[in-house]
């Protein structure tokens, strides 16, 4: 039984794959398993997996036959894993040679039963800085409570807003199977699987050096137009209501829906406006004025003034509640060059 599973989702990724898959060999800490989980690719990741599993017994090579998502794909990972700990990694970033080993001695050290890092952001251009999970520390029950299931629940929009990384983490594999603690969804899915795991956590232990190197791309999932996000956006929080219910977390942030339903109506508006979107700048504008009129979201403009917002989003907020949905098209006419 290793100490800790690596779960790698694997689609379309053999000009990445290599380097990844080398940050996890090259780890000051031996006792690991790595799970690499195609995803259904037609390149020719499938044979790098195989290929890295049969060069090294701790490599796993994991084959669905048709693309399914990231969520299924970390699922088949945390389904095959036989790790006491788990920890994930995206196929397009890498670990620091010495991440497994600092956080297993940093669990070790503190009798925690989850430990968090910082990370690096990398830009195309090679640039990019360090980004904070928390202060380094040992965190309790409400420590981590009010350190990310809170901030997760009902502060979405405050810059800078906690992100929902779930690479940052070394997750306790019993936690997760005993609360059966699983990934739906193409979007915002880590922020659930966060919630609720740390629902259920006790104690973090947490440091501030960067373990977790993140390339930032351009060309990914969260920088492309999502034709369904309003079907995606809909499901989510059916799925983070279920959450709030079973863990009694309302009274901690009343107004989480009015937040969460304006975090989502930026991120939609924007989507709305990306350059991939096929339809006219008129057909985009009525989606937006249509959006804008759904009840749950009508509700949260009509009783929720949005605070903290970065500057862009800050002037999309007051557009929204003015109803000025063609000065609002014209700005994203003019800001996304459409």
């Amino acid at each position: 039984m290793p100490c800790i599973s690596v779960i790698v989702p694997v689609y379309q990724a053999e000009k990445l794959l290599p380097a990844c898959v080398e940050s996890v060999k090259k780890q000051t800490f031996s006792d690991w398993e790595l799970l690499l989980v195609d995803d259904g690719c037609t390149d020719a990741s499938p044979a790098l997996c195989d290929r890295y599993a049969a060069q090294d017994p701790r490599i796993r090579a994991l084959h669905q036959p048709q693309n399914a998502g990231v969520s299924e794909a970390r699922n088949r990972g945390l389904r095959e894993a036989a790790g006491e700990y788990i920890a994930f990694l995206d196929a397009d970033d890498a670990f620091e040679p010495q991440a497994l080993e600092t956080m297993w001695r940093l669990r070790e050290q503190t009798g925690a039963d989850s430990v968090g890092c910082a990370h690096r952001n990398v830009t195309p251009a090679g640039d990019g800085g360090v980004e904070l999970l928390l202060p380094a520390g040992v965190y309790d029950r409400q420590g981590i409570l009010d350190g990310i299931v809170y901030p997760l629940l009902g502060e979405r929009l405050k810059a800078p807003v906690f992100n929902g990384f779930i690479w940052r983490y070394l997750f306790s594999n019993e936690i997760l199977r005993d609360k059966q603690i699983v990934f739906e969804g193409a979007y915002l899915e880590d922020e659930l699987f966060l919630m609720e795991y740390f629902c259920n956590a006790q104690r973090l232990a947490v440091t501030e050096e960067p373990l977790y190197r993140y390339f930032w791309n351009p060309a990914s999932a969260t920088h492309r137009y999502m034709r369904n996000f309003e079907q995606v956006f809909h499901r989510f929080l059916e799925r983070k209501e279920a959450v709030v219910k079973r863990y009694e977390l309302s009274q901690a942030r009343p107004q989480w829906r009015e937040n969460t339903n304006w975090a989502g109506l930026l991120i939609a508006v924007g989507n709305e406006y990306a350059p991939g979107n096929q339809k006219t700048l008129r057909q985009r504008q009525k989606t937006v004025e249509a959006l804008c009129r759904q009840p749950e979201m009508a509700r949260a403009i009509a009783s929720y003034l949005p605070e903290g917002l970065s500057t862009n989003k800050r002037l999309v907020a007051k557009l929204i509640r003015g109803r000025h949905f063609f000065l609002l098209t014209q700005m994203y006419r003019i800001k996304n060059r459409l």
